[in-house]
């Protein structure tokens, strides 16, 4: 087997191994909707299996169907979450055999197919990708799941770096352009394409997320209760949420506490907020006299190296995300502290834009100058238009096999039990010097700080 299949198979191996991990679990709560948001997770389990036989075995090598009668049960269009306890779907016994017999097909069509010809699929092992990163997305979507649960024991922890004080500190971007997107990632979707050139004017970017106790000052400073830091959407998301506060944030006895996995524990004041909605985040902004950054904005601050003229896969260049340089693929399920990562800051140096909570953007989920539409429209045509917000960077939870500077996710902006956070920005003052030097920027902060009015 080439290197290309040992790593296509070790991925496949790594992304089932998550699946499992986190179906592992008494029937009840594999087959209770936890939320109306949120799929049963034996639905997830046997829907990536689905998708699997489907892309791999049927499109990419003609395989003759498995089970051809539960295609519709796991069309995920066709069938809202909400709606997906009531569908004969396949219970956890079933569904484990099920992925398991498909996964052994896809092992024996790993072996038959050419990843240097000329079938799209096949080129690069594309296909392979397409449902390696499909699975993982929906590993963090079973994590979701079980935080809504609130079932403790179920979701391991770890060690994180400690982080270091961050305080408003921006990181100032020059104007120019920069090449957004991609054409040569093997594995990138349809909507991180084509790569094309914008030039953008100098703006100010935090250097790392907001974090609880910066959001803590807005809650304290009656954010969530003053009508000039919401949009009018944003107002009616909060009188029919009644929120008062991020997600799984308890008020008591004036300290703020909150719930993880089945655990109510002090709230660290020094990890990004996470769990917040769009709207959420836009209201901050405004609080702070700020606004969210543009997703060219985001990706520019995070990939691009005005050095060397061209984007870096990641923040820190194009080495595989390692210990030092990001917080994924569940190492442990929280964020890390602001500044843990100086290792993985950018060029222009803003920090911890891969991992640990994904980050809202000011952007609808729109295609890229050139978008075409492969292999299917249902992966993201269909989602283009003013109903869904940008989000960047990936998580915790996300694998690495499914975050890169380009890699773009969406979402409604009243989603808040994913794993969402946001760092703010600002557009530059004429007082600004067009001409500071990537990676060396002032500690300013022209603009509102929390608390301040």
């Amino acid at each position: 087997m080439s290197d290309l299949k040992e790593r296509i198979a070790a991925g496949l191996t790594a992304a089932r191994s998550r699946s499992t991990a986190y179906t592992d679990a008494e029937e009840d709560l594999l087959v209770r909707q936890h939320s109306p948001l949120m799929s049963p997770l034996v639905w997830d389990l046997a829907h990536v299996g689905n998708y699997e036989e489907l892309w791999v075995l049927r499109q990419a090598c003609g395989i003759t169907p498995l089970r051809p009668e539960i295609d519709d049960l796991y069309d995920a269009f066709r069938h809202p979450r909400a709606s997906r306890t009531t569908l004969p779907i396949l219970g956890p016994a079933e569904a484990r055999r099920y992925i398991e017999g498909v996964r052994g097909r896809v092992l024996d069509a790993l072996d038959a197919i050419d990843p240097y010809g000329p079938d799209p699929l096949h080129r690069g092992g594309f296909v392979f990708g397409l449902v390696i990163q499909h699975e993982h997305q929906h590993d963090e979507t079973m994590l979701a799941t079980l935080q809504l649960s609130g079932t403790p024991g179920l979701v391991r922890d770890g060690e994180l770096p400690p982080g270091r004080p961050s305080g408003a500190d921006e990181v100032f971007v020059p104007a120019g352009p920069f090449t957004m997107g991609t054409d040569t990632l093997p594995w990138a979707y349809d909507n991180e394409r084509p790569a094309h050139r914008i030039d953008l004017p100098g703006y100010w970017i935090d250097r790392f997320p907001v974090g609880n106790r910066a959001y803590a000052d807005f809650v304290a400073d009656g954010g969530y209760d003053d009508p000039r830091w919401w949009s009018p959407q944003g107002r009616l998301w909060l009188q029919r949420s009644r929120a008062f506060a991020p997600l799984f944030w308890i008020s008591d006895g004036g300290a703020w506490w909150r719930t993880r996995f089945g655990r109510t524990e002090p709230l660290p004041m020094d990890e990004p907020v996470q769990h917040v909605c769009w709207y959420e985040a836009d209201a901050y902004a405004r609080w702070a006299g700020r606004r969210l950054p543009t997703e060219a904005e985001w990706e520019k601050a995070c990939g691009w190296d005005p050095k060397a003229g061209r984007a870096r896969r990641y923040s820190w260049g194009d080495d595989d995300p390692g210990p030092a340089t990001a917080n994924l693929g569940h190492r442990a399920a929280r964020p890390a502290p602001l500044g843990a990562f100086p290792a993985g800051a950018g060029a222009y140096g803003v920090e911890q834009m891969i991992g640990d909570v994904w980050e809202w953007t000011g952007s609808w989920f729109l295609p890229h100058p050139g978008f075409r539409s492969f292999p299917y429209p249902e992966y993201s045509e269909v989602f283009f238009d003013s109903r869904y917000r940008v989000l960047r960077g990936g998580s915790w939870a996300s694998d690495p096999a499914v975050v890169r500077t380009t890699f773009r996710n969406w979402d409604r902006p009243a989603r808040r039990q994913i794993f969402s956070g946001f760092r703010c920005a600002r557009s530059a003052s004429p007082e600004d010097s067009p001409e500071e030097s990537p990676g060396h920027s002032p500690e300013h902060f022209s603009g509102r700080s929390p608390g301040q009015r």
